[in-house]
């Protein structure tokens, strides 16, 4: 009993190990046509799976992280709770480290047209969108100097240092 105890200690720390270290870790991925390889993918990066038709794309991405990361967050929940939600199977994998809860974006073949893309057809480019625009920095292109969000008495301020011997035009809305 105590060599069952002490296995799911270590369980754990290299759970936390791999967090730690910013990386999710795959041992012995054998999901449909993946075939018993490890794999380490970093944490907060965006990662992008691509390959041949059959490759095993889906079946790293959705059936094996995202399952993954699905089966763990639910166990969090009280048994009550978990049975209202679809549960997928466990995937064949000989340990996985590291891994946070998971959403999943399906694929969707609504409308193609020449202007389609990857981001376009699953829906992901909205997303992307809200990320780049809370996560980037503004840049003057003339001057290049950072754009940044200034008071009122800031704006005052520098009108009267630098532009005082030049007519203005002030608009607002109102």
């Amino acid at each position: 009993m105590p060599s069952k105890k002490r296995s799911k200690v270590a369980q754990k720390k290299q759970d936390l190990s791999s967090w730690q270290k910013g990386m999710i870790s795959l041992k012995e991925v054998s999901q449909n046509n993946l075939k018993g390889f490890d794999l380490d993918l970093p944490l907060g990066k965006l990662i992008v799976v691509t390959g041949p038709s059959g490759s095993g794309k889906s079946s790293l991405a959705f059936q094996t992280l995202y399952a993954e990361g699905q089966r763990r967050y639910i166990e969090t929940f009280s048994p009550y709770t978990r049975q209202f939600f679809d549960r997928m199977d466990k995937p064949k994998v000989k340990g996985v480290h590291g891994i946070p809860p998971s959403i999943a974006i399906e694929q969707g073949n609504n409308v193609r047209t020449t202007r389609s893309t990857v981001g376009t057809l699953t829906g992901i480019n909205d997303y992307l969108k809200i990320l780049f625009a809370h996560t980037a920095d503004a840049f003057c292109p003339k001057c290049e100097e950072p754009i940044v969000q200034d008071s009122p008495e800031k704006v005052v301020k520098f009108a009267l240092d630098k532009l005082s011997a030049k007519s203005v035009f002030i608009c607002f809305e109102i």
